[in-house]
């Protein structure tokens, strides 16, 4: 590419006979120079400007990555804690209805033992009944045999 410099420093070999006239291309060159030097410097400034902007979309693919990563490993996590979390309410689940089958067969153990006690408190309150039934037949004919004797 042909720098300002290279506009600036171009000669031309001048003729005698019908040659162009040096000063009117001297001057065309310097104001092709100034307004080649300032695209130039533009174009240059532009490259600049998106090696910048390349540099600058790197780093916020770079952060889009991390943060997507990031989401993805959240996600993942909070799959796993709600899993973990099924899992353990299943075994207090599991527990506690393994805790009220025992209570309940405890609870029926401790119902037919009250029911033998109760069943067995009637039958020695009948045998008790009878021997006071018996005791007081007993008691009433001494009663009346000592009456009759009087």
């Amino acid at each position: 590419m042909i720098t300002p410099l290279d506009i600036e420093n171009k000669k031309f070999s001048k003729r005698a006979i019908n040659g162009y006239n040096t000063e009117e291309v001297d001057d065309f060159l310097d104001e092709l120079t100034v307004a080649y030097e300032k695209i130039y410097k533009e174009v240059a400034d532009s490259k600049q400007t998106i090696e910048d902007l390349n540099a600058e979309l790197a780093k916020y693919r770079s952060m889009e990555n991390t943060l997507q990563n990031t989401l993805l490993m959240a996600q993942s996590t909070a799959e796993d804690v709600k899993n973990v979390a099924k899992q353990q309410a299943e075994v207090i689940i599991n527990e506690a209805q393994n805790a009220a089958k025992e209570q309940v067969l405890k609870l029926n153990s401790e119902i037919k033992l009250k029911e033998k006690e109760i069943e067995d408190l009637d039958k020695q309150f009948e045998v008790y009944k009878a021997k006071m039934e018996s005791l007081l037949i007993s008691q009433l004919e001494l009663l009346k045999n000592s009456l009759k004797d009087q």
